[in-house]
């Protein structure tokens, strides 16, 4: 594989009836870097006019298929399901075996897993087509839940702003976190989201959902407190195993897991205010200590504390 250059090459390929919006999270994230860190050529067969999922609006690209040859990165947004087309399953294959990283966002994960990429790999979907990706490609281990999956060289995520969660986690995987928060400020967006797909997908809003959403605002309203499973469970009116599947079912993750979550999604909106500090931040989101906030911050986001207030902070 050639040396890399300081500047990381990003070919995104537009397949056609590209979905307009997964590729331009992938333009807005690294074309917009602005440290120069990456540079990003928007790509399909031959160049020119590019079909979109959305009705009256057309995309026109100047480069072809050949840009995938010399790429460091090639992303494949999501594109309307069906048999991509030969060349660019041939040019994905050929981009994957002189060692170029392969991602995909959405319904591009059919592309990867047509061009042979995930054979025996574990991927994502959309949670809408994860049931179709397993069927017509037995070979993958379709995780229908997940946000996004890093399996190495190849990585893939769910639907459109699942997206941007990868691309962010790109650019961190690249240039450490603190590139990434700096990246997930000027997008107004969070670096990292709480649970999985299976939050996303419909669920008829039963009854028991109603009461988990009052156990949920309880709990969101009363983060200071040392609030434990037991106590979700108890206001709740539900055993910890039934709050447990509940969970699982509504959110994708365990309640400590959610919990947890909410503790550091709450501390990083305190951290942004540089008169509180660290050690009332970890009081006031029911993290107890410094070290206890530091020990879950550097577990979620691979950074500190301090490190995620330099970057939120003017």
């Amino acid at each position: 594989m050639r040396k890399k250059s300081a500047t990381r090459r990003v070919a995104v390929l537009a397949l056609p009836s590209v979905v307009a919006f997964d590729l331009t999270i992938a333009t807005q994230v690294f074309g917009h870097e602005g440290q120069g860190r990456y540079t990003v050529t928007v790509c399909s067969l031959n160049g020119g006019a590019v079909r979109t999922t959305t009705s009256g609006l057309g995309l026109t690209v100047e480069a072809g298929i050949d840009a995938l040859d010399d790429a460091d990165t090639v992303l494949v947004p999501g594109f309307a399901r069906g048999r991509a087309p030969e060349r660019a399953l041939a040019a994905l294959a050929r981009a994957h075996d002189r060692g170029a990283r392969i991602a995909s966002i959405c319904t591009g994960a059919f592309a990867l897993a047509q061009a042979g990429l995930l054979d025996g790999r574990r991927a994502t979907t959309h949670w809408f087509h994860a049931a179709a990706l397993a069927r017509e490609h037995p070979l993958v281990e379709v995780d229908a839940n997940a946000l996004y999956i890093d399996e190495g060289q190849v990585l893939t995520s769910a639907g459109l702003a699942a997206g941007l969660d990868l691309c962010l986690y790109l650019v961190g995987r690249d240039h450490g976190q603190p590139a990434a928060i700096q990246r997930a400020r000027h997008m107004v967006t969070p670096l990292h989201r709480a649970g999985g797909q299976a939050q996303f997908i419909p669920s008829g809003e039963s009854a028991e959902d109603a009461e988990l959403a009052g156990v949920t605002a309880w709990a969101s309203a009363n983060l200071h407190l040392p609030i434990t499973v037991d106590d979700l469970a108890r206001r709740g009116m539900r055993s910890t195993r039934t709050l447990h599947r509940d969970f699982q079912r509504r959110f994708g993750m365990s309640p400590r897991a959610w919990l947890i979550q909410q503790r550091l999604r709450a501390a990083c909106a305190l951290l942004e205010d540089s008169d509180i500090s660290v050690d009332q931040v970890a009081r006031r989101t029911g993290l107890g200590t410094a070290t206890n906030l530091r020990a879950h911050f550097h577990r979620a986001f691979a950074t500190t504390p301090t490190a995620y207030r330099r970057a939120f902070t003017p």
